[in-house]
């Protein structure tokens, strides 16, 4: 008891003088400084913190229990324990402090403000338990002396910090699944060791030795080390939990309802393995097990249209590329959940860079780039496979990702270029020049040496995205008309005589986009009027309340008056 008189002094004189500088150091500088200290619950530095707070958190739930129930384990560490626990004490009262400087989002802003962020924790139950856990349980150390970590169990209230680290690691980790199932191994693991300390402080509380179910009696030698009788514990907990092994027969009526209890543990906790490991696993090949039904569907669709085996093997062997080189995920697909804006910004991370290799396309308007961006679609092309053919009318153009095409001739050997990542084709096409003497038909055949992984843009999806943009839609033609010139595929008369009259076409396009301006000012208008209808029928409403309620007052004052006059009457009639 000396001893303790002298060391909780000395503890709290050297961690005294370190909060009085973190003190000194939040309230230096300016009060406006202090006051717009708010911490992100959404950012880096919090995450962080919370990975400190887990583990004190960790620590008390996994060895308050054991210095409880092992007595060796408390007495010989003890000096240890004391400056493990008063740190993680000093972790808990620091996390309330910054509890009470985490903002929340109100109206998608995060609130700053000092009052909003106290009231907001403080009425709270998580304020309340933290409060709990702090409490200084541990002055009873002064009356019962320090080996009974027992009175420290309220610091396991702080729970809630722990598992919202693993939530916010699960949601920013890469490798979710293993991270689950490692969650899931260190819950089970926990549970385990509990009850093999739980089953330790009954055997004591039974009589160590005294029967066949209890732990041995630690004055046999090969039981009295302490690190063996954890280990038999551990293993007694870990047989009757998973229910794999076999462990001696309960004897007393306490004995055989604590091991009943277990086995309801038991198998809580088999089903809970058993479910989560396999809910896991069919995550885990939830994208492989829809990409093979595809795949079956198709090879079943061959089958049964006796399909020849060159055709089905090349399929085959297609499927195999898309698969093998992670190009099986739709991205239209994945990110559909996603918002424009965010879409959006993936797209351009992605696929800008690649746009803005097409000379058309260079130094455009960004919002056009962005529109343009989101309509790209990847297409992979086998061996041998042609990408247009001479002749053919051009309804896209491509953009080369990866892979090689080569410029071939009629008889499909003779080869006049090569086209690599980065090269483009098709663009002159789908822009429809007037006088171009291309035409928007191809003028060579493209043919993929390997497996190809193509961008496409459809002519429909760039005439739908230029429609917004006018200016741009003149600048496009006239690069186009540029690079025609430079090639000596421009006719100028025809561009000449085009420009005396808008053809049919164009006709068609300019009253297609006066038909959608009128379908938008004529939906614009459709939603006021249903607006306006609805405040309409509001007032009516409104209206038609009051004036029952004035009713109804006027026949409770009329009825009132004739009541009276009833009365009167009959007093006045009375002898």
């Amino acid at each position: 008891m000396m001893w303790l008189r002298w060391f909780l002094p000395t503890l709290f004189s050297i961690f005294s003088p370190l909060f009085i500088h973190c003190q000194l150091w939040f309230l230096s500088g300016s009060r406006k400084k202090w006051q717009i200290f708010v911490v992100d619950p959404a950012g880096d530095w919090y995450y962080c913190w919370l990975a400190v707070v887990a583990v004190p958190v960790l620590y008390n739930w996994c060895l308050l229990i054991a210095r409880a129930c092992f007595n060796d384990l408390q007495e010989t560490y003890v000096v240890l324990w004391l400056v493990l626990d008063y740190v993680s004490d000093s972790i808990y009262i620091g996390d309330i402090v910054i509890r009470l400087r985490t903002g929340f989002l109100e109206q998608g802003l995060l609130v700053k403000n000092t009052k909003k962020l106290r009231d907001n924790y403080i009425h709270t139950l998580q304020f309340k338990l933290d409060v709990l856990s702090i409490l200084p349980t541990d002055l009873a150390y002064f009356t019962v002396g320090l080996h009974c970590p027992e009175l420290r169990f309220n610091r396991l209230l702080r729970f809630s910090r722990m598992f919202e680290f693993f939530n916010r690691t699960e949601t920013r980790t890469s490798h979710p699944n293993i991270f689950r199932i490692s969650n899931l191994v260190l819950y089970i693991l926990v549970i385990i060791h509990w009850n093999a300390c739980i089953y330790y402080a009954i055997s004591k509380a039974i009589g160590l030795g005294k029967d066949s179910w209890v732990y041995p009696n630690i004055t046999d030698p090969e039981y009295s080390n302490l690190t063996l009788g954890y280990v038999y514990c551990l293993y007694w907990s870990t047989l009757t939990l998973t229910t794999i092994g076999e462990t001696p027969p309960p004897v007393t009526d306490e004995e055989y309802l604590f091991v009943i209890f277990d086995f309801l543990i038991g198998v809580l906790i088999f089903a809970t393995i058993v479910g989560n490991v396999g809910s896991m696993i069919s995550n885990m090949n939830a994208t492989r097990a829809e990409f093979q039904a595809k795949v079956d569907a198709i090879k079943h669709y061959m089958q049964f249209h006796k399909v020849s085996k060159d055709v089905e093997t090349k399929v085959i062997k297609w499927f195999d590329y898309v698969w093998t080189n992670k190009k099986a995920v739709d991205e239209r697909e994945v990110l559909k959940n996603l918002p424009d804006k965010l879409r959006a910004e993936i797209a351009i991370n992605v696929h800008l860079e690649t746009l803005k290799k097409v000379r058309i396309f260079q130094n455009c308007e960004a919002d056009l780039l962005v529109e343009l961006v989101l309509k790209l679609r990847p297409q992979v092309f086998s061996p041998g496979d042609y990408i247009c053919r001479k002749g053919d009318i051009g309804k896209e153009m491509y953009i080369i990702k990866e892979g090689k095409l080569a410029v071939v001739g009629d008889d499909g050997t003779t080869q006049y270029a090569l086209l690599t990542a980065g090269s483009c084709f098709g663009e002159i096409s789908i822009l429809n020049i007037k006088g171009s003497k291309m035409g928007n038909r191809r003028t060579a055949n493209i043919r993929s040496l390997g497996y190809s992984d193509l961008f496409c843009l459809s002519k429909e999806d760039l005439m739908e995205a230029v429609t917004e943009y006018p200016d741009a839609k003149k600048i496009l033609e006239e690069r186009g008309r540029e690079i025609l010139i430079k090639e000596g595929l421009l006719d100028e008369s025809a561009t000449e005589e085009s420009t005396e009259g808008k053809s049919m076409e164009e006709r068609l396009d300019s009253l297609a986009l006066n038909l959608d301006t009128l379908h938008t000012r004529f939906g614009r208008v459709l939603t006021e009027y249903n607006d306006a209808q609805k405040k309409l029928k509001q007032r009516i409403a409104v209206l038609e309340s009051q004036m029952r309620q004035q009713d109804l007052e006027d026949f409770s004052d009329s009825s009132d008056s004739l009541l009276e006059d009833e009365v009167k009457a009959l007093l006045g009639g009375t002898p």
